[in-house]
């Protein structure tokens, strides 16, 4: 979804809505709920029903077809407009949804960019975990030339919508390698100077307070886990710092509520952690450094 002018903004405690009128006159609310994952629906202006829908111009070119209107049907039945569309924008890359993957978020968008201002310009090694749809990887492959980027996912599908999507934003295939892996199994030897992790952080008996059009069309993979929603956390935390230089860096998105216990674990583990608030000022991601004497190979 674009970030640009047409955005407004209500928020209270445990609410943010985003509301996107594009300029045909249409309505899209962009709804997150107590910090989770947004959901969409669409609104026609009464006032001018002859107002064209941004899902018109993004994806029919202004014509109203029979499949324009099917569109809209499967928008009303509650499938989220991205999917609907079929691509997401993500800091600058295009981004295709057509195996599903997670729908790339405003919230994570807000902090990849802030973290880049860690990436120096020169060659540097990167690793995105829990890549999905290869969103974080592709926009740093994007905006640093020089970088290598290698993505780990799980799901086989979703395997083959990183490498679409690579080649659909003209990144040089020697830039980049694509790992089915249950996290670092299968991840080749290696110390990277970056890991960027959006790892699952639900935790299931929390289940009730997604948006039920997140529940009906995202993977629950990239959603749920155990341990409270941090059994990925506790994971990348134990084991990223074999796969790091020395002061390299993970950057690990999770949800407000569990800062307090990640404070715990990382004091425990082998980094120092800054945590960085989202755009909403909730508590989103910890950016954790290696210890100058870990990370030696």
């Amino acid at each position: 979804m674009k970030k640009c002018r047409h955005f407004s903004t209500i928020t209270n405690k445990n609410t943010n809505i985003l509301i996107y009128s594009p300029p045909a006159g249409g309505r899209i609310f962009v709804f997150s709920h107590h910090g989770y994952f947004c959901y969409y629906s669409v609104m026609s202006n009464p006032n001018n029903p002859k107002e064209d829908l941004w899902l018109l111009h993004e994806k029919h070119g202004g014509k109203k077809s029979p499949e324009f209107f099917e569109d809209l049907r499967r928008i009303e039945s509650g499938e989220p407009v991205d999917y609907v569309i079929g691509f997401s924008e993500f800091l600058g890359t295009k981004i295709d949804l057509s195996f599903h993957p997670m729908i790339p978020r405003q919230e994570t968008e807000f902090w990849v960019e802030k973290a880049m201002q860690s990436v120096p310009l020169g060659k540097t090694n990167i690793l995105d975990m829990f890549a999905g749809s290869g969103c974080i990887g592709i926009a740093l492959l994007k905006h640093f030339p020089e970088a290598l980027v290698d993505f780990g996912e799980k799901d086989p599908k979703l395997v083959l919508q990183i490498e679409k999507n690579l080649s659909l934003n003209k990144i040089e295939p020697e830039r980049a390698r694509v790992f089915e892996t249950d996290v670092f199994k299968k991840i080749p030897p290696k110390r990277y100077d970056f890991i960027f992790a959006n790892p699952p952080y639900i935790s299931h008996d929390r289940k009730y307070q997604v948006a039920r059009p997140v529940l009906d069309s995202e993977p629950h993979l990239a959603l749920f886990t155990d341990d409270d929603g941090l059994f990925f956390v506790k994971k990348m935390l134990n084991e990223a710092p074999a796969f790091l230089a020395p002061k390299g860096k993970l950057f690990m998105e999770f949800d407000s509520w569990q800062k307090e216990k990640i404070e715990k674990l990382i004091a425990e583990s082998k980094f120092e952690g800054v945590f960085w608030k989202d755009q909403y000022e909730k508590w989103r991601v910890v950016a954790c450094t290696l210890f100058p004497s870990e990370g030696s190979p």
